[in-house]
């Protein structure tokens, strides 16, 4: 890896174009979303049939994997992708340096995982587990050559590009793993799957965007590094409460119970997570671009979060009130212990979509530090209530946790980033009212249908005719509740400069 001072940007000053701003942030959410949620369909469709192929066992053995080799991952990352999409003033030679540094990561975590392979094992009493951690481990090399080329991807807002080449690979993985089940090789699909995951998605970024590689040097990486730093204590806090739920079920209740609940969790966020995973490609690099106009901030958050709301409360709300129904009809009598657990964490999926939003905008305005101990505070308490809660309740206790204390936490990052952008609560709370009041009355709908058809009739007609009927007081409850708001959305899409703003909106123009 050479070493040669290559100096300049390596790419355009900030963007200060409001208008071409805004149509890469409204189209390019609109355009990716259709097909993000094609490669969606996929992922749903290969995650049933598997999961009626494997058994809870399968399920808990990855899980116990995936505790230890997700922390990993973020050390390997060490925040450098995010370093390079806020940085906005890193130079060629120091984002070569970076990519040199993402290759020795990514090598020195699959060492480590490989050294810890035997006694992480012995941990879990589980004689299978190190021959899985050893296997998926070699994605940590694979991924390493993609995280900056992705990041620039990202702050080169390549959007519809990226949303193609997630569609394909999600389509390639979900024959895959269908496969690799009808064959019989239990736990090895999961394991065999996640590689095949890490390769078409590195090959796919690698074909689009390639950037040299430089060995790293402290001294011109020192300011990059500490806000990297502050990212990846961040992100290695939100995996540590993240994931301490399915620590206790593993350690605790056991492998069945863990399968439970990881398949629950699994149900109750795969729409959601793909959702904000779209929203969270495109955001970082706006939040970016506007990072010294807070007038633009606040007007991008209050966008992004009222139409965050608008698809992810409903698809929550109502999993979670047809959740028996579709359990059993799905994935069969042997999964009903994952029923409550899911039901509770969509329940709570819904408002944790919104949330990925604050830690981004303390990192635009300089306040990663901040972002980081809100991530801490997160780390010391929930654990605790997942060991406590869960120990009394088991699956049911892990998932109240998310419920009812989480909230609680995450209150005072809402209050720092309000002040810090000079937001009033009204205002962010008036953004979430449409999708929360379009709920409540989807919600009642769909009681009234359960409580109307009693136990009489199919399960499949009951789960249908609640589906349809919650489907359509929403959307008619939208029209016309917040017609106006929705025809802002809609005049957005098609141009998202000109559109007349909403009333209370804040604008990001004088």
């Amino acid at each position: 890896m050479g070493s040669q001072s290559i100096p300049g940007p390596i790419a355009p000053e900030p963007v200060t174009d409001v208008r071409e701003l805004d149509r890469s942030l409204v189209r390019g959410i609109a355009w990716t979303s259709g097909a993000k949620w094609a490669g969606q369909l996929f992922a749903w469709a290969s995650t049933l049939i598997v999961a009626r192929l494997l058994t809870p066992e399968d399920y808990g053995l990855v899980g116990m994997a995936s505790i230890y080799l997700g922390v990993i991952t973020l050390v390997s990352e060490f925040g450098l992708g995010s370093t390079v999409i806020t940085l906005r003033d890193l130079s060629e030679e120091e984002v070569a340096q970076l990519n040199g540094l993402s290759v020795l990561f990514g090598v020195g975590s699959f060492t480590v995982s490989c050294a810890a392979a035997i006694p992480l094992g012995r941990f879990f009493h589980a004689p299978e587990l190190p021959a899985v951690v050893v296997a998926l481990s070699a994605a940590f090399v694979i991924t390493a050559f993609k995280t900056v080329p992705f990041s620039l991807l990202q702050r080169d807002m390549r959007f519809r590009a990226l949303a193609l080449m997630d569609t394909g690979r999600a389509l390639l993985l979900a024959v895959s793993m269908i496969a690799f089940a009808v064959l019989g090789l239990r736990y090895w699909t999961l394991v065999i799957g996640g590689l095949l995951s890490s390769a078409l998605s590195t090959g796919a970024v690698l074909a689009l965007r390639r950037h040299r590689f430089a060995w790293p040097r402290q001294h011109s990486l020192s300011h990059a590094l500490t806000f990297s730093g502050h990212v990846l204590v961040g992100r290695l806090s939100w995996y540590a409460y993240s994931n301490a739920d399915f620590l206790v079920a593993g350690r605790i209740l056991g492998k069945a119970a863990l399968g439970l609940y990881e398949v629950g969790w699994n149900l109750a966020n795969i729409p959601i997570d793909k959702i904000t995973s779209l929203v969270s490609q495109v955001t970082p690099a706006v939040f970016s671009a506007v990072q010294t106009d807070h007038a633009a901030l606040r007007r991008y958050l209050l966008r992004i979060t009222e139409g965050l709301a608008l698809i992810t409360f409903p698809a929550s709300l109502g999993l979670a009130l047809v959740a028996p129904d579709f359990v059993l009809l799905t994935l069969g009598a042997k999964w009903q212990g994952a029923i409550v657990p899911l039901q509770l964490l969509a329940v709570s999926a819904g408002f944790r979509a919104v949330t990925p939003l604050l830690p981004q905008v303390l990192n635009a305005v300089g306040a990663s530090r901040l972002a980081m101990r809100y991530a801490v505070l997160c780390a010391v308490v929930l654990p605790t209530g997942f060991y406590l809660l869960g120990k009394v309740w088991g699956t049911t206790g892990l998932a109240l946790v998310w419920v009812f204390l989480f909230p609680i936490l995450v209150l005072p990052a809402y209050r720092r980033v309000l002040e810090t952008i000079e937001l009033s609560s009204r205002e962010y709370l008036r953004a979430l009212w449409p999708a929360t009041s379009a709920c409540l009355l989807m919600g009642a709908a769909v009681l009234a249908v359960r409580w109307t058809t009693g136990g009489e009739g199919s399960r499949g007609l009951k789960f249908a005719a609640q589906v349809a009927a919650g489907a359509a007081v929403y959307a008619l409850t939208c029209m016309t509740l917040h017609g106006q708001r929705m025809a802002f959305f809609s005049r957005a899409l098609r141009d998202p400069y000109t559109s007349p703003r909403p009333a209370g909106e804040v604008s990001a123009l004088p």
